[in-house]
């Protein structure tokens, strides 16, 4: 008998066909969205999960999952699964991290350039019907990518890239506030220079936010960090929803403490704060940042290589690719 095992949203069909070759399947092609009670239902008897980031593993569900032995989120974030609860258990928890690098840096630096040069607000006055005459010399003028200062919250792999992005392409002085100041070596790839995070926010024209999520960098930008802004610079998040104090940042953007602001990613999503909404100088967007054909595939296959590994098939069994918690792996803890 086959292992069984769940795929909780809709994915490529011929991915999902590699895992009925190794699993029996239940997928879900019709891409429903769960909730935890129902997740969990369909979780009986599964021994590993396809996730997503709508997907919420906690104490609660490995608990009325006994049989779960795999998680293996699509994504690089993984801020809906409780990691150290799976550890507890035995779970082996997996991340795609990597195959998306680029593709998030091109959508970052892309939504950093809309927002700057007023893109999205100055189509919606075109389609709106209101250029009726040439532009006046003030028309939605906005700020100079190239030869401004990029500021970059968050340095591992996507922020390097974004960096490299700006000091390279756009020849921008390029800063970046981490966690740790990353080698020297390291810094001169990416064209950046490590500063503290008042000097990052004081002397940026255009932040990114690249940290990942954790309860240590909720509303790591709020009310008192936007107000050590230029009142001429954006600031745009591709990292998670929660980083940012969405509240605080529309309030910001109303008052003009800055100038506009790029999201794709937002606290409550697929809710948006109707306070942003209500802003013009805000460009929005579906959490799509990795969402080209070739990542999307490459994100997709890099899952079902870790979940055809983690559940001991194939030719890398019992070693998944990218293991959030090997230390499951490597026998630290007790079977269950």
């Amino acid at each position: 008998m086959r292992v069984p095992v769940l795929v909780t949203r809709a994915s490529f069909p011929d991915i999902v066909d590699r895992l009925r070759t190794n699993f029996d399947v239940t997928d879900n092609p019709d891409d429903t969205i769960w909730t935890q009670p129902e997740l969990i239902a369909r979780l009986q008897g599964k021994v590993g999960a396809m996730t997503a980031g709508s997907d919420r593993i906690d104490a609660t569900l490995l608990d009325a999952c006994p049989q779960l032995r795999a998680v293996c989120n699509i994504g690089v974030g993984y801020n809906n699964i409780d990691v150290d609860a799976c550890t507890a258990r035995g779970v082996i928890v997996t991340n795609t991290p990597d195959v998306l690098t680029d593709t998030t840096a091109d959508f970052g630096f892309a939504l950093m350039m809309a927002t700057a040069r007023r893109i999205a607000e100055s189509e919606h006055y075109l389609r709106g019907g209101l250029w009726t005459k040439t532009g006046r010399y003030d028309m939605f003028v906005g700020g100079d990518v190239h030869g401004s200062t990029l500021g970059i919250l968050g340095m591992g792999r996507i922020g390097q890239a974004i960096a490299r992005r700006g000091a390279f392409g756009f020849n921008m002085r390029v800063i970046y506030h981490n966690r740790s100041q990353l080698p020297a070596h390291v810094e001169e790839s990416c064209g950046a220079h490590y500063v503290d995070k008042a000097t990052l926010l004081r002397e940026s024209d255009h932040l990114i936010v690249v940290v990942p999520y954790s309860a240590s960098s909720h509303h790591t930008i709020g009310a008192a960090e936007l107000k050590q802004m230029k009142s001429s610079a954006t600031l745009t998040n591709i990292a998670r929803g929660g980083v940012v104090d969405d509240a605080a940042l529309a309030e910001a953007l109303k008052e003009g403490s800055i100038a506009a602001a790029g999201l794709d990613v937002f606290e409550g999503e697929p809710v948006v704060h109707r306070a942003l909404l209500a802003q013009k100088n805000v460009v929005l967007t579906p959490h799509i940042g990795s969402a080209s054909v070739s990542t999307r595939r490459a994100m997709a296959s890099l899952c079902a290589d870790n979940l055809i590994a983690a559940l001991g098939c194939g030719p890398t069994a019992g070693k998944p690719p990218t293991p959030v918690n090997p230390q499951v792996l490597s026998g630290a803890l007790e079977e269950r």
